[in-house]
């Protein structure tokens, strides 16, 4: 491994705590059958995927959900699509606010305006703003219109940080984006569901 000067962080269960089933199970709620085999770590169906890369706005996500539910108001549908939604513990913005003093940290996401709105509520403006500027880029999926795993989000953040896959160490929690990221001679950590990234540095890049 070469020196390492980029971090890639993923986002969700990562450094924001995540709990899928919580979504599923209240999607299941308003009477959505199979609601896992829609979206979960693992797999996301087209409008999920859609929602994602900025392809559809939120109320046409709404609207395809709501016909899978008892005609669940508007508001029932977004509280259960954030339901998954935990928050950012403090040690963990206490580690990249060190990690940003030696290294240049990037945010690498698949997410959504819905998911982000109400991070950016739940936080507040400030504290919001206080995390982003820890960043000295982040990509957002619905943002630039790609999404992980395809390879040209990952080719993207190395063209425009002006980097290879050997200067980078890029930490994820889904094997699927892992397997990706390696493809292209990338730096990866696995993160696993017992493991905290706070418990990690520095040993996984020595």
């Amino acid at each position: 491994m070469k020196k390492i000067t980029h971090l890639i962080f993923d986002f969700g269960a990562v450094i924001i705590n995540i709990d899928y089933l919580a979504t599923i199970s209240a999607f299941e709620d308003l009477g959505i059958e199979n609601a896992n085999e829609l979206y979960s770590k693992e797999i996301q169906n087209k409008l999920f995927e859609d929602l994602e890369t900025g392809k559809v706005e939120k109320s046409y996500f709404i609207s395809q959900i709501q016909k899978q539910t008892k005609d669940c108001a508007d508001l029932s549908i977004i509280k259960a699509w954030n339901k998954m939604l935990g928050n950012i513990p403090q040690n963990r913005i206490n580690l990249l606010m060190e990690l940003s003093r030696k290294y240049k940290l990037i945010l690498l996401s698949n997410t959504n305006k819905i998911h982000i709105d109400e991070i950016i509520k739940g936080m507040g403006k400030r504290k919001w703003h206080e995390f982003y500027n820890l960043f000295e880029k982040i990509y957002l999926s619905h943002e630039i219109g790609m999404r992980k795993p395809n390879h040209d989000i990952f080719l993207k953040v190395l063209s425009d940080n002006n980097i290879n896959g050997d200067n980078v160490l890029f930490i994820d929690d889904s094997p699927q984006h892992i397997k990706a990221a390696k493809e292209l001679k990338i730096n990866c950590y696995h993160l696993r569901d017992n493991e905290d990234i706070v418990n990690l540095f520095p040993d996984i890049i020595q």
